[in-house]
């Protein structure tokens, strides 16, 4: 019969003292600096501050728009689309997202449909693309 020797364990004192000092502190003690303020507010969720540039990015769809993730990152890419289109054609540089609804990437659908399967319409990944590269023409546009 084999005796087991006990293995040294793999953490310095100094390492399991931080460690048993973090385990004890409660979370509501931890304190992070708010980027927008400069001043420090308790930490609660991980939750990022959009950037001015963000906001006039495409949010993620509401759960209800589609049943999967997968129909609902087409529906924003597809409002990703329309809104650059609308951009280029009227040449202007202003956010025009507020111009759009959700509605309107569901009405356009059957512009992008690539499938009669009603679990996979489209190629998210093409769209994808295609928003990208439309976005890329409105910021060259506007750099003009």
């Amino acid at each position: 019969m084999r005796t087991s020797k006990l293995t040294p364990s793999r953490f310095t004192l100094k390492e399991a003292g931080l460690l048993s000092l973090s385990l004890a502190l409660p979370l509501g003690l931890l304190v992070l600096p708010d980027a927008a303020s400069g001043q420090d507010r308790p930490f609660t969720s991980m939750e990022i501050a959009r950037d001015e540039e963000d906001a006039c990015r495409v949010p993620k769809p509401p759960v209800d728009l589609a049943e999967t993730a997968y129909l609902r990152n087409g529906y924003r890419a597809i409002l990703r689309i329309l809104v650059a289109e609308e951009a280029l054609a009227s040449e202007t540089c202003t956010c025009l997202l507020g111009d759009f609804t959700w509605d309107q990437a569901l009405t356009a659908l059957p512009r992008f449909q690539t499938s009669d399967n009603p679990r996979l319409p489209f190629k998210v990944l093409d769209l994808y693309a295609q928003a990208d590269a439309l976005e890329a023409q409105v910021v060259e546009a506007c750099a003009e």
